[in-house]
């Protein structure tokens, strides 16, 4: 199976799971995806966050998501238990679908490691 199928097939298990899990089958779209990922990093599951700590808890996924391919690197958590990163290395410039599939391929291979999927 090609790289691009497998992804493709992998992407699919992973919003259906999370669309299931957390939006009674309604499918989540990237930034959704992003969001969650961003709340399970915190591990503050049950609060309720405000506006503007719906885009740090972004910028924490996507931190998290790229430090494997070496764009950022965890720091430290601060007194609110908050994961800080530092940006290590910048991205190279992408076309809009190259960013989605970047960012898609990072969320498989975090719910992979995780064992979510397989």
């Amino acid at each position: 199976m090609s790289r691009d199928v497998l992804l493709k097939k992998r992407w699919e298990l992973v919003v259906s799971k999370l669309s299931n899990q957390f939006a009674e089958g309604d499918p989540l779209d990237l930034d959704a995806i992003i969001y969650l990922i961003g709340v399970q990093e915190l591990g503050q599951i049950h609060r309720k966050f405000k506006k503007d700590h719906k885009l740090d808890l972004m910028h924490i996924a996507i931190c998290r998501l790229l430090e494997p391919y070496g764009y950022y690197e965890f720091d430290y958590f601060d007194e609110d238990k908050w994961p800080h990163y530092k940006f290590k290395e910048e991205l190279p410039p992408l076309k809009a679908g190259e960013q989605s599939v970047l960012m898609k391929e990072a969320i498989v291979n975090y719910f992979l490691e995780s064992k979510y999927i397989q």
